[in-house]
């Protein structure tokens, strides 16, 4: 045999072993490939199950109110919900009743912790409810809240009271930017009432919005009654009315004149049974569905036959 033969035959021999071995690690490195793949995207899927588990367990429930973080409605409230979400409350350092949507726009507003306790979270702010909401969107959450709950008033928000009503302004607000937002309203001014008919649909309605949301551009308006045992639940239209503004006339201690608002609502449908009014005084918890949205659909055309169009 040549030597030339040789060095050809361990030429191929060593060109053999070596295509061998480069299919051999190449099966390997593929294998590994494809496990680890399947091994990340298992993890993948894992973290984003334990990720939506831990949202839907712990969904951000942003509570504010219109009576100020001491009254005892806005602290009912948060001992009602704890357990739906991680609470943080923003709200008013004094009472600000009659607010509706207004902002404060010539004053800086102040924001001040007084609770960061593992169970919530609560700021006061020198603003209005609805400062309160944007205040708390723009800079103290890290993220959007998942609902919106405003109360637990004291006193009844039926009827037109919404269009006054800071408690509705701030969940207005938050309809207005698209988070589910609701607001409760037990029908006594009286600072110490008993809020415990408010639990039960506090509670349904809040698990039922964080599970199912609401429809677009839609937010609650919900009054409980006092008094006898509540009867059911209404959903029902607001009621047609307006509030007689009378003012009583007072002097100060130094003989200056001054004026304390004073009124009554005038039901102008007190027989209908569709409306919120018509529910709370036969016993029912009165829910109206709102929007922010105030364009009159049924007028666009009569008045565009009134005033034409170009």
């Amino acid at each position: 045999m040549s030597i030339n033969f040789k060095i050809y035959r361990i030429f191929v021999l060593k060109y053999y072993f070596t295509t061998l071995l480069i299919i051999k690690y190449t099966v390997r490195f593929y294998y590994f490939l494809n496990v680890f793949s399947k091994s990340y995207y298992s993890l993948f899927n894992i973290n984003k199950m334990i990720n939506n588990s831990i949202f839907k367990k712990h969904p951000l429930i942003l509570v504010t109110n219109d009576d100020g973080i001491y009254a005892k409605g806005i602290n009912e409230l948060v001992n009602m919900i704890q357990d739906l979400g991680d609470i943080c409350v923003v709200a008013p350092d004094s009472p600000r009743s009659g607010q509706s949507s207004a902002i404060t726009s010539e004053l800086p507003l102040r924001i001040k912790c007084i609770s960061n306790q593992n169970e919530y979270k609560a700021f006061k702010s020198n603003g209005t409810p609805v400062d309160c909401i944007k205040l708390s969107i723009n800079q103290i959450l890290n993220h959007r809240p998942d609902l919106i709950v405003s109360g637990i008033n004291h006193g009844s928000n039926a009827g037109t009271s919404i269009i006054y009503s800071g408690t509705m302004g701030a969940v207005l607000e938050g309809c207005l930017i698209g988070i589910p937002s609701i607001g409760f309203s037990l029908c006594s001014h009286d600072p110490e009432a008993d809020f415990s008919p408010c639990r039960e649909i506090v509670r349904k309605t809040c698990k039922l919005i964080l599970e199912k949301g609401l429809p677009q551009n839609v937010c609650l308006n919900v009054n409980i009654p006092t008094g006898s045992p509540i009867k059911g639940t209404r959903i029902c239209k607001q009621a047609k009315g307006y509030w007689t503004e009378e003012y009583e006339h007072r002097k100060d201690t130094h003989g200056q004149d001054y004026y304390w608002l004073t009124g009554n609502f005038v039901n102008l449908e007190p027989e209908n049974r569709e409306t919120d009014e018509w529910a709370l005084a036969n016993g029912y918890i009165s829910i109206v569905p709102c929007t922010s949205d105030q364009t009159a659909y049924s007028a666009i055309p009569d008045i565009t036959h009134l005033i034409g169009k170009e």
